[in-house]
C-alpha cells in the first residue's frame, strides 16, 4: 500500500511547490535532532524527510498522484537514515529552515552596486563655527568613468555571461557529512557574483566603471556647529562599482581653539584680569566678544576675585535657532608683587585709614567664608 506523503507534511494533494516547502520546513525545525533528540521525533524527521524528497520531485509526484510509490522499487532510500541518499535531496531546505540559506541559490548580485559613504574632517576657527561659512573642500573618491559612463567595456562591445558559472554568480560544491550531502555555494572567483565578465573592458577603468579622480564641493556650514557634529551631503560619496549610485559625504566638524574664549556648548568662557585698584574702586573693561565685536564689561567697585560678569546673549547661537548662549568673564584680580617706596606709603596710609580691616582665621562653617579652601570644601561635601 503506497505510503501518504501528504499526509505526513500535512498539505493537500493540491498544495503548491511553495505550500510543501513551508511545511517541510516549520516539520524541520521541531523534528530535527538537533532540535528534539527524542527517537521517535527522529524517526518522524526520516519520514518527513522522505516525504520531502518526493513531494519536490515532478516525477516522483507525479507516480504518487497515480497511486503508486515511488520508494518502493528502491527508488531512494529516504528512510534508511541520515546517510542515505534519499535525505540529500531536502538538505538544502534543512539548512534553509535552521540557518536561512544553506544550499538556496542566491543568484547574481549584478555588476552594478551602490557606493560606500565617505568621511572628511574640517577645520574651523571658534568665529566660523558661530556666524556659519561657506567652505570649498578637496575630496579624493571615486567618480563615475567618463570613458565608458559606468558600463565598464570598451567602445560598442558588452558584457557576456560568465562561462564559470553560467550567469549564476556562484558555484556550488557537494560534501558528505554525517547528515548526508551537504551543498555549498560560494561567489564565482571568475565573475565575483556579478554572473558576468567584460570579454573587452575599458581602458580607463579595467571594467569597474569608476575611476578616482580629486574634485572640490562647497559646503555650507550653519552658524552653531560644533567640534563632532557632522554635515551630511547626499550623494557626494564614493560612486559604486559598475558606475553604481554614489554614496553620502559627512564632513565632520573639528573646531580650533580660540587665543581668548573656552567653549562650553553655547556659552564662552574668558578671564579678566583686573588690578587691585580697579577692583576695588570699579572700571569698565573692553571685550572683543565673537559676534557683536567690542562690548563692554563693567567692574563693580569691591570686586571679589573669582567673580563672574555675565554678558546676556552674547555666546554661540544655538544650532538652527536664533537664541544664543552667555559670554561668562571671570575676573582675577591682580595684586602687586612688587612696590616702590612711595606706592608703599600710599598704601600704608590707606591702610591706616582702614583700622579695622585686618587679617584673621575664620571658621570653615562661616557663610561668608570664601575663596579656594571653602570651594574645595564645599565640593568634597557635596554642597
Amino acid at each position: 500500500m503506497a505510503r501518504d506523503y501528504y499526509g505526513t507534511l500535512g498539505v493537500e494533494p493540491k498544495a503548491t511547490d511553495q505550500e510543501i516547502k513551508r511545511a517541510y520546513r516549520k516539520l524541520a525545525r521541531e523534528l530535527h535532532p538537533d532540535v528534539n533528540p527524542d527517537e521517535s521525533a527522529q524517526a518522524r524527521f526520516r519520514e518527513v524527510s522522505t516525504a520531502y524528497e518526493v513531494l519536490s520531485d515532478p516525477e516522483k509526484r507525479r507516480i504518487v498522484d497515480l497511486g503508486g510509490d515511488p520508494m518502493e522499487s528502491g527508488g531512494g532510500a529516504g528512510a534508511g537514515g541520515f546517510g542515505g541518499a534519499g535525505f540529500g535531496g531536502g538538505l538544502g531546505d534543512v539548512f534553509e529552515a535552521f540557518f536561512g540559506g544553506g544550499g538556496t541559490a542566491r543568484g547574481p548580485k549584478g555588476r552594478v552596486q551602490p557606493g560606500a559613504d565617505s568621511l572628511l574632517r574640517t577645520k574651523l576657527t571658534l568665529a566660523e563655527c558661530a556666524t556659519g561659512v561657506t567652505k570649498t573642500i578637496t575630496v579624493d573618491t571615486a567618480i563615475l568613468c567618463d570613458g565608458c559612463t559606468g558600463s565598464g567595456t570598451h567602445g560598442d562591445s558588452k558584457p557576456i555571461r560568465c562561462e564559470t558559472c553560467g550567469g549564476a554568480g556562484e558555484v556550488q560544491s557537494v560534501q558528505r557529512s554525517f547528515l548526508g550531502q551537504v551543498m555549498t555555494s560560494r561567489p564565482c572567483p571568475t565573475c565575483r557574483g556579478a554572473g558576468e565578465t567584460i570579454p573587452d573592458p575599458c581602458h580607463k577603468c579595467g571594467g569597474d566603471g569608476r575611476v578616482r579622480a580629486r574634485r572640490d564641493i562647497t559646503v555650507k556650514v550653519p552658524a552653531g556647529v560644533s567640534s563632532g557634529m557632522r554635515i551630511r551631503l547626499a550623494a557626494q560619496g564614493e560612486v559604486g562599482p559598475g558606475g553604481g549610485p554614489a554614496g553620502d559625504l559627512y564632513v565632520e566638524i573639528i573646531e580650533q581653539p580660540h587665543e581668548t574664549f573656552v567653549r562650553d556648548g553655547d556659552d564662552l568662557h574668558c578671564t579678566i584680569r583686573v588690578p587691585m585698584v580697579d577692583a576695588a574702586l570699579g572700571t569698565t573693561v573692553t571685550l572683543e566678544t565673537i559676534i557683536d565685536g567690542p562690548t563692554e564689561i563693567t567692574v563693580d567697585p569691591g570686586t571679589q576675585p573669582g567673580s563672574v560678569s555675565v554678558l546676556r546673549g552674547h555666546g554661540m547661537p544655538k544650532l538652527r535657532s536664533g537664541v544664543r548662549g552667555d559670554v561668562h568673564a571671570h575676573l582675577e584680580v591682580i595684586i602687586p608683587s612688587r612696590l616702590d617706596g612711595k606706592q608703599s606709603k600710599l598704601l600704608q596710609e590707606f591702610k591706616n585709614l582702614r583700622d579695622r580691616d585686618h587679617a584673621e582665621v575664620v571658621s570653615t562653617g562661616s557663610p561668608n567664608t570664601g575663596g579656594l579652601f571653602s570651594r574645595l570644601r564645599d565640593a568634597f561635601s557635596g554642597r
